[in-house]
């Protein structure tokens, strides 16, 4: 599915969400849902693409595989917890949103750990001992 196709996708279950929240607000949400799915899986591939690109660049670059994995969680994460949170505020619940926005935070801050303790104890490494 190329761009155009996702757009009027998107603009198509925009109109019929439009239409349908206030005679049949649950079916409206079904359709959002629908949709937001069907984008997801057909963008799959894409993503799968720029990952082994990443990973490739990585390698060439002698990148050590933990850092680049880290980072690529990272990434999913914060990209799941985006997607959680617009569909949880479609609903109607933007404390459960803010709740998955603050946990997508605090995941990417714990897979940081590691790669922030390299990055200190690489410059403790450059400082001469006194």
């Amino acid at each position: 599915m190329d761009i155009l196709q996702i757009t009027i996708l998107g603009v198509l279950a925009s109109i019929l969400y439009i239409l349908l929240k206030e005679v049949h607000a649950p079916i409206a949400f079904l359709i959002v849902l629908i949709t937001g799915i069907v984008i997801f899986f057909s963008i799959v591939q894409q993503v799968q693409l720029i990952f082994e690109t990443i990973q490739r660049l990585g390698d060439q670059a002698n990148v050590q595989g933990l850092y680049l994995t880290t980072i690529l969680k990272i990434i999913g994460i914060s990209y799941i917890a985006e997607i959680g949170a617009h569909l949880t505020k479609d609903a109607g619940l933007n404390s459960v949103s803010k709740y998955i926005e603050l946990a997508g935070k605090i995941f990417i801050l714990l897979l940081a750990v590691p790669i922030i303790t390299a990055v200190i104890e690489a410059i403790i490494g450059f400082i001469p001992n006194v």
